[in-house]
């Protein structure tokens, strides 16, 4: 062979190997790319039985009542908070910063329900400021729901006095009812009784066969249990408020009940869950995964086989939830309040629902709140909208009672 075929055949070679070196890593990063696809499908309609400690706790001064914490977007949030640590054993409450200096915030302790904060050295920030409703200065009845799956304990507190208009208060992914009893000062202004819910497998409703979150496409039949229940025990208007993942439960089943849609006057949506596509999308990218990863996830979820891989007992069709495609069959006032800062949940969503009805929604967009943290942020404001809303909701059916009666 001459010199010139010798050189051909070592660039043949050299194109041979790198085809071959390029198919192997298109075929290893294809496999990579689908094993964590399948970990966040599961991670996603999984409940959580461990909460991460996100913070890291630098100095306790109980005498001062004072925390420090290493600076992160929680640590530096504004407005008052539940400190959780030493693995959800201990929990304190938090006031607004005081400082932040050389990457430390310095924060007010405002009190220690239980646990040692000053030997934890980790922790997590919760928006549930109260552990319960006996900490409200309000009545309140331990009541249980019956759902399809079985009894689910809720909370019942009235107005004063009580009110056959009520509000359904359903939590996010993740949380417990607890998380709505933030709302419940300004429903009481307002002159409505709240019902906060639990829904199956969020830790104390009955859990489901595959004991796994269908993201809306199955919670919402409590959410309909729910209001029966309201409905049995006086109440005559309904309201929806819905949480993270409970915006996307309250659409569900306003769009899927007729019982629901009878008595409904109103829906109030906090960070809601709107476009889970998007929010797959957000959350990948923010765990610096693959690019377009969260369309393969949404994929996962929704296949025949996905059960298999995720646990689920039926697919998810994430394109079937998505309440913008359906904004024209809503009906009733929307307060939607969602947050450009939320970093979880990502805001266009909400934007978009908004838009297609710009007729019933009213959108107020907040900044500098995280996810679900609006009232933590701007209490004056969020309670303000929502005993404002409330009100005008209480108008409207008057004024419709006095032209009825004139007619």
């Amino acid at each position: 062979m001459t010199q010139r075929g010798e050189r051909g055949g070592a660039v043949r070679t050299a194109v041979g190997a790198a085809a071959l070196l390029a198919g192997v890593i298109a075929l290893v990063t294809g496999a990579t790319a689908a094993v964590l696809a399948v970990v966040f499908a599961r991670k996603v309609v999984t409940p959580p039985t461990r909460r991460e400690q996100d913070l890291r706790i630098l100095g306790v001064d109980t005498a001062a009542g004072e925390i420090t914490l290493a600076a992160n977007d929680e640590a530096r949030m504004r407005g008052r908070y539940g400190l959780w640590f030493e693995h959800d054993s201990g929990h304190a409450r938090l006031g607004d910063v005081l400082e932040e200096r050389d990457g430390r915030v310095r924060r007010a302790l405002v009190s220690t329900d239980f646990g040692r904060p000053e030997r934890a050295t980790r922790g997590r920030i919760n928006g549930a400021f109260h552990l319960g409703p006996w900490e409200l200065d309000a009545p309140y009845e331990d009541v249980v729901v019956e759902t399809p799956l079985g009894p689910a304990p809720a909370w019942r507190i009235p107005a004063d006095p009580p009110s056959d208009r009520w509000v359904v208060q359903v939590h996010g992914r993740g949380a417990k009812r607890h998380e709505g009893l933030r709302a419940v000062e300004p429903v009481r202004a307002a002159g409505w009784d709240s019902l906060l819910i639990s829904y199956r497998n969020d830790g104390e409703a009955p859990e489901s066969t595959d004991r796994r979150y269908g993201l809306g496409g199955t919670e919402w039949a409590d959410v309909v249990a729910a209001v029966h229940f309201a409905i049995e025990h006086g109440a005559r208007e309904i309201v929806l408020m819905g949480w993270s993942m409970g915006g996307m439960i309250s659409l569900q089943a306003v769009l899927r009940s007729a019982e629901v849609r009878e008595h409904l006057v109103g829906v109030v949506l906090e960070s809601p869950a709107i476009d889970w596509v998007d929010i797959l999308r957000f959350q990948g990218g923010a765990l610096g995964l693959p690019r377009g990863l969260g369309d393969v996830v949404a994929r996962v979820l929704g296949a025949p086989y996905g059960g298999g891989l995720t646990g689920l007992a039926a697919p998810i069709s994430l394109e079937e939830l998505d309440p913008v495609a359906r904004a024209s069959e809503l009906s009733v006032p929307i307060l939607l309040m969602h947050s450009v800062d939320d970093g979880f949940v990502p805001i266009d969503g909400s934007r978009r629902l908004a838009a297609a009805r710009p007729d019933l929604v009213r959108f107020e967009e907040f900044t500098g709140a995280r996810h679900t943290k609006l009232w933590n942020h701007d209490p004056e404001r969020w309670n303000g909208l929502i005993t404002g809303w409330l009100a005008a909701r209480t108008a409207d059916d008057q004024d419709g009672a006095a032209v009825e009666i004139v007619g």
